[in-house]
């Protein structure tokens, strides 16, 4: 029980820490991809886990073995207690990192769940077979959770666009900035979940003022949650070899 709560604690604290550090020749973004790497170890860990719990539950289905009711109990209510200590502590947590460290946390939680009930269950009624049903259900739902949780690692390192975040939507808020005739060359893109990135060609009317309206364009999209964002300032008789990009 033990490790299971400081295999997780242990690679959050160091990939948390490594993503906190700043830019530098390296990594000009910075390191907050480095908390992608911790949420994915943390992730196909849970998967091994399931695998391997399913793989003991499935026959315990078919042949139910005898289990001793008290000892489960009392381990149950020790786990839960230990482990949704940990939980409660990473619960405000937003990067995909604490998330997938989380979903860790809770498969331990909800597993000893499974077995306080199922001890309840096997020393009041004498069904062996609850504690496996229990377990499967335990580790389908995980699974899916931990599924989702990849998802998003995914769209992250494929640079798709943020969660929540609609490119043609904040093009066309943009469109309506005073002094803008037209964009292009838009591309948004997040560094890991939570620090969001846009560059944009921004076509001027011809008696706009590029600083000023540079400016508004940042405030709407800082209003936006893009902290990070590149304008490239044209008019409209210049060329831009980037126009259908």
């Amino acid at each position: 029980m033990i490790w299971a709560i400081a295999f997780p604690l242990v690679w959050l604290g160091t990939f948390k820490k490594k993503s906190a550090q700043g830019r530098d020749k390296t990594f000009t973004y910075g390191y907050g991809r480095f908390s992608l790497i911790g949420a994915m170890v943390n992730s196909i860990v849970l998967v091994v886990g399931s695998v391997y719990m399913l793989s003991e539950a499935i026959p315990r289905i078919l042949s139910p073995e005898e289990s001793n009711a008290k000892g489960m109990l009392v381990l149950a209510l020790l786990g839960i207690v230990v482990n949704g200590a940990a939980v409660l502590k990473l619960k405000k947590g937003d990067s995909l990192n604490e998330k997938a460290v989380m979903l860790h946390l809770m498969e331990d939680v909800l597993g000893w769940v499974a077995v306080l009930v199922g001890s309840i269950l096997i020393y009041f009624f004498h069904w062996k077979i609850i504690d496996p049903i229990l377990s499967i259900g335990i580790t389908i739902y995980i699974l899916f959770n931990v599924f989702n949780n990849l998802k998003s690692v995914s769209r992250v390192i494929l640079q798709g666009t943020p969660e929540g975040a609609n490119a043609e939507e904040i093009k066309e808020e943009l469109k309506k900035v005073e002094g803008v005739s037209d964009l292009h060359d838009v591309h948004l893109w997040t560094i890991d979940g939570q620090y969001n990135v846009m560059t944009v060609h921004a076509v001027l009317e011809a008696e706009a003022m590029a600083a000023e309206v540079k400016s508004k364009i940042r405030q709407q999209l800082h209003h936006l949650k893009i902290e990070h964002v590149t304008i490239e300032t044209e008019y409209p008789d210049e060329e831009c070899g980037l126009s259908q990009c």
